[in-house]
Parts: C-alpha cells; structure tokens; sequence
C-alpha cells in the first residue's frame, strides 16, 4: 500500500523509457476503458521528458481516438516536432493492440520577462480548510458509490464549494442538504467548483505537478454538461466519452498547494457536450485553462459493448 494516496498517481507517471517510446500501466480497475485523465497525464510526462527541463508546458492539445484498454500495457511514441530558441513541440501518438488509442501535441516555452500580464479573478469561494473533504461526504455512502467513481477517484483532497455537493444530495438524500454548495442566490446553474490538491508530498519535478492537474482536470469536467440536464456520473442515464481535451498553463503551478476548480459547460447539442475549466491559486489568479469536448449518448445495453467515438 502507497504511504499517500498521491502516490498511486506518480506510479503511473513513472513511466519506462526506451529512448523516445515510454511505457505506462493502469492499475487493476473493474471497467473497461482507461481513464482518460491517467492517458492524457501519461502521454504529458512522455512529451515532457525529452524537453530541456527549464522549459515547461504552456499547452497541450489532445484527441481520445480509441478506449484503452487498462488491462494492457500503453506505448506512447514521441515525435520531436521542434526545437526553436524558445519553445519546444513535442507529439505524442499512445499505442494499443497494434492502434492509436491517443493523440497529443504539448508545446514547451522557456521563460520570459513579462511584457504584458494580467489575470481573471476567481469566483468567491470559503476557505478550504472549512470545508468537509469529498472522502468525509462520502464514507457512509459507498456501497451506493458507482464503481467508476470509487475506481477513479483522483488522489487529491477535495473540498466541494457548488454544485459537486449538489449532486452528494441527489445521490445520497437530504442528509448531506446542509453541506454549503451553493452562493449568491443560485445563479451558477451547472457549474461545479471545488477546493483540490494532492494527498501527499509531491517531488520537486514541475512537470510531475502540472500532470497531476492534467489528471484531475478530466475527473468532473464533462460531469458539468450532464448536471444542467439532472445526470451524473455513473448514473446510467449516459454512455459518454471524452473526444478531446485541451490545457493552457498561464502561471506556475503546484499540485501540492490548493487549487480553485471552476468547471461550466456553455454548450451542448446533436450528441455533443462542450465544457470549460479554470483553475485559480490562493490568491485568485488564473493558473490553468482547460476545455473538454464529449460524446453523449443513450445509455448502450448491458451486453453491448461501450460506444466508440
């Protein structure tokens, strides 16, 4: 057993080099697909391994080809794109069973003078210490937790502020009604926002800490599109898949600090769900901006298997 739940997570990032290829594992989980948080993460630390370590990621742009299979291992193949004064562009192709499961591009940008800054402010909030963790809300509950949910469960303290602990109440009864999930009035429909950071201490390795935000970013994102209809997950109302996923890191970020979690879904339509993410630091500034499109569908009977993109 990991001595913190962070632990379990940086196993999976500690991937086998074999010159640009990287070889990741998933750990043994009951359902079938991989989940898509760890591919992506993994695929990161592949990008990032070849690239000066003074450079750091300033965005990543990927595409959920395929499901994984978790029960197999990933070959993820870099592609060194470009190596310039400033910036270096790295494509990462994850391979499965002779296919491509998963694509991405992560641009790397060696720090600069700030010419110009600025920073959008993060919704009001309480103060995380005050507030009852995720795990706390959820321990009399597990027997009727889905399965996904207690598999997938990030390795990170959450605290829910809106909208997450909504859902505790639709789940799981009035009991947990008295859980603050909702400021001024009601008038964020859909939007989840939560208090996280990493259960544990985390290296020094800045890309280590920006995979773990890549992890958990794809944790509740699409649940946003699902919660302005009355579902979530693991419900059984959706079958739903991640098509693609995209990050931009504006400011330095720990995994080991609290981070604001503000996801929303603007859109959705013609089996389509569109939402948006922004993480905010302590202090109210903007780190990381995150958008994640999905596929939404009826639910597949139980002796189909799950839809494909």
């Amino acid at each position: 057993m990991p001595a913190f739940p962070i632990d379990d997570l940086l196993t999976l990032l500690d991937l086998e080099r074999r010159g640009d290829v990287f070889i990741g594992t998933s750990h043994d989980v009951s359902y079938t697909r991989i989940f898509g948080g760890q591919v992506a993460a993994q695929a990161l630390v592949a990008a990032g391994r070849p690239v000066e370590p003074e450079r750091h990621v300033h965005s990543l742009h990927s595409y959920f080809l395929r499901p994984g299979d978790p029960k197999s291992p990933v070959e993820f193949h870099v592609e060194r794109m470009r190596d310039g004064r400033g910036f270096s562009v790295r494509r990462v192709l994850a391979h499965q069973h002779g296919k491509v499961t998963f694509a991405m591009s992560a641009s790397f940008h060696l720090p600069e003078a700030a010419q110009i800054e600025h920073s959008t402010v993060a919704p009001p909030a309480p103060d995380p210490e005050g507030l009852p963790s995720l795990a706390t809300l959820m321990a009399p509950h597990l027997d009727a937790v889905p399965a996904i949910l207690r598999e997938v469960s990030p390795p990170v303290d959450i605290r829910p502020v809106r909208g997450l602990g909504e859902k505790l109440v639709s789940w799981w009864g009035p009991d947990l009604a008295g859980h603050p999930t909702q400021l001024a009035g009601g008038q964020y429909p859909g939007e989840d926002v939560v208090w996280f950071r990493a259960e544990g201490p985390m290296p020094e390795d800045p890309l280590l800490h920006v995979c773990v935000a890549t992890y958990v970013s794809d944790a509740t994102l699409l649940d946003a599109v699902q919660r302005r209809h009355g579902f979530h997950v693991g419900s059984g109302d959706l079958d739903v898949a991640s098509l693609d996923h995209a990050m931009w890191f504006h400011q330095p970020y720990r995994a080991d600090q609290w981070s604001l979690y503000v996801a929303q879904s603007p859109a959705a339509g013609g089996g389509l769900g569109f939402a948006r993410g922004r993480m905010f630091d302590t202090a109210g500034r903007l780190m990381i901006s995150i958008t994640q499109e999905g596929l939404f569908r009826q639910p597949t009977p139980p002796d189909q298997p799950l839809p494909t993109p």
